[in-house]
């Protein structure tokens, strides 16, 4: 008896998808052609800021801790906007996954966009679906040779492109391509681009649908946001089944229109066979509207069947829906036997009802909930664009010590000041205290209270607070006051309410 275990490890096998055409598949490719063109091309678009800050329209300058996006600059103390904008992003999967199912997965995502992008590329090369399998099954070949490093240097050049994209979003773009090509740039920028590159050509190229079923934890989390009323590619099967082979004749299945969902622009003719007519009452008889020529299967960048029911690795891009409704055009059946459809929505059709209007799927309570805190979010963080200060003042008291007595006995308090100056030019500002407070104000390493701050910086100044022996903050344990900040150019002001601390503190 042999006590070898089977092995737990399957290796996987290559999927070669087939070219389709069809309303889906134009989207896609739109999508596809628009976020790589943002992706590839923002770097490069220059915004005129003025004589002393970056020009980049899209720059994340870790060096000086500041983010440029066009007019918006965002500060190391403002990081909420960044907070409020991945919130928002996450509201917004949510919301369009409990709408429409995974559609950042089918359409959006980078790992889908870039294997679309290789699959492309892999098949201007080695041809359509059939000749690639061919060519994956033929042993090794000068042609064959030929072929796969054709493909696979296109591929790589695909990766070095998108992972020298990525590092010019931190520094400006043309200094680091001519850095670059001189060999002259930081190290870290050439190990970023190499750890992308190799991750792009080993995702988009090899793994594929590996990442998305094994390594993306997406798929486990979308399956709490979704739910029958949830609109995502299905397969009618009341509508199918019976699968038959070869052509069939109009007649031999009874048509009902039915106004199904919107999407894509169409409101797809369902006939249902084995159900009962609305009009007779009667069953039609005859094998279902799906005719087994696996299609549906053949073009799935993932290698599944639809006809299976919901599987985790369907990412719902519809290029079967787009496969399927080309054969119901052939056979001349009408189209939607593949389709976005709500799961609900399968007892009513096939009983001969009409299916939930696709905008009353889209309206429900927890989707409107999500578009109201996304709303909500984005107009909170506008409004709080437009209303932040131009300049900005932090007050931290120095606590050792707290006070200093000077000889004639007046009481001293050290503050640590930040101003910072968010116009492209340099500014001066002045340092007062509330009139009420009666305190002298003096700065660190130069006479008067008028503070120069260079363009677009901040800058951290020592400044000193004494009471006279005769002020009552001299003697009280702890004095309330305000600290004030003016720009003498444009009369702006802000304010910082602090503390002094005096004898009665000991």
């Amino acid at each position: 008896m042999s006590d070898t275990s089977p092995s737990l490890y399957a290796a996987r096998v290559p999927i070669f998808p087939r070219r389709v055409s069809g309303w889906y598949r134009r989207l896609k490719w739109a999508i596809m052609a628009v976020t790589l063109a943002v992706y590839y091309l923002t770097p490069w678009i220059r915004w005129d800021r003025g004589p002393n800050l970056p020009d980049q329209a899209v720059l994340v300058d870790l060096a000086n801790r500041r983010f440029y996006f066009f007019w918006i600059e965002i500060w190391p103390h403002e990081f909420y906007f960044v907070a409020g904008l991945l919130i928002m992003a996450g509201l917004g999967l949510f919301l369009f996954t409990a709408a429409l199912g995974r559609v950042w997965c089918g359409y959006a995502c980078p790992q889908t966009v870039w294997t679309d992008l290789f699959l492309l590329v892999e098949r201007k090369v080695q041809g359509d679906r059939n000749a690639r399998l061919r060519l994956h099954q033929a042993p090794w070949s000068a042609h064959k040779i030929r072929l796969k490093l054709t493909t696979w240097a296109a591929w790589l050049a695909i990766s070095v492109a998108t992972g020298g994209a990525w590092v010019f979003y931190f520094t400006d773009a043309p200094t680091l391509a001519r850095d670059l090509v001189t060999a002259s740039a930081p190290g870290v920028a050439y190990a970023t681009i190499f750890v992308l590159t190799m991750t792009t050509f080993i995702f988009g190229g090899f793994m594929r649908e590996q990442v998305c079923i094994y390594m993306c934890p997406w798929p486990r989390i979308q399956g709490a946001m979704m739910d029958d009323g949830t609109l995502t590619v299905a397969y009618r099967d009341w509508r199918g089944e019976p699968r038959g082979k070869g052509l069939k004749r109009r007649e031999d299945v009874a048509e009902l229109r039915v106004a199904g969902p919107q999407i894509g622009g169409r409101a797809p003719r369902i006939a249902m066979p084995g159900v009962p007519d609305t009009t007779t009452g009667m069953r039609s008889e005859g094998p279902g509207d799906c005719i087994d020529c696996n299609a549906c299967v053949n073009v799935c960048p993932m290698g599944i069947d639809i006809r299976d029911g919901q599987q985790l690795a369907c990412i719902t891009c519809a290029l079967c829906i787009d496969a399927c409704d080309q054969v119901m055009e052939k056979i001349d059946r009408p189209r939607g036997l593949i389709d976005y459809v709500a799961l609900s929505d399968a007892p009513r059709e096939a009983a001969g009802g009409a299916p939930i209007p696709a905008w009353k799927h889209a309206m429900r309570l927890r989707n409107l909930i999500y578009l109201g805190l996304w709303s909500a979010i984005g107009l909170a963080l506008v409004f709080a664009l437009f209303i932040r200060p131009e300049i900005d003042m932090t007050v931290a008291p120095v606590r050792n010590p707290t006070f200093i007595t000077l000889s004639d006995g007046s009481v001293r308090n050290a503050y640590d000041v930040r101003l910072r100056n968010k116009h492209g030019e340099a500014r001066s500002f002045l340092l007062s205290t509330s009139l009420a407070a009666g305190l002298a104000l003096e700065v660190e390493g130069q006479s008067g209270q008028i503070v120069p701050v260079p363009a677009d910086t901040q800058h951290l100044n020592r400044v000193y607070l004494t009471a006279d022996p005769d002020n009552p903050a001299a003697a009280a344990e702890r004095t309330e006051l305000r600290l004030w900040v003016e720009d003498l150019e444009s009369g702006e002001r802000a304010y910082v309410d602090t503390t002094f601390n005096g004898k009665a503190n000991k």
